[in-house]
């Protein structure tokens, strides 16, 4: 599975480092993603873990817990956004940066 996943990083790496304005664009989505999958997260996490806590085993077979692995999704989505955003982020910086082009 390393393998798989130094190639693929490799491959998206030699996609985007000649495409800056490819780079940009993703970065762009990345963004946006990031904003959408985050936004009131913390308000959300927080309002469903206090209607676990002030009402329990009931709150959590009413759909709490369905509530809050799917907080935890949009979570991990948020995450992955924000990962591919930094990484656009370096390819871009790099190439600005670069001394002798």
């Amino acid at each position: 599975m390393p393998a798989l996943s130094s190639r693929l990083r490799r491959r998206a790496v030699a996609l985007l480092r000649p495409r800056p304005a490819l780079t940009f664009v993703l970065m762009g989505v990345a963004f946006f993603g990031f904003g959408i999958a985050s936004v009131n997260l913390v308000t959300l996490f927080r309002a469903n873990l206090g209607l676990i806590v002030d009402y329990g085993w009931m709150a959590l077979v009413e759909g709490a817990f369905v509530q809050f692995l799917q907080l935890c999704g949009s979570a991990a989505l948020a995450l992955a956004f924000w990962v591919v955003f930094k990484c656009c982020e370096k390819l871009l910086v790099d190439r600005l940066t670069r001394d002798g082009d």
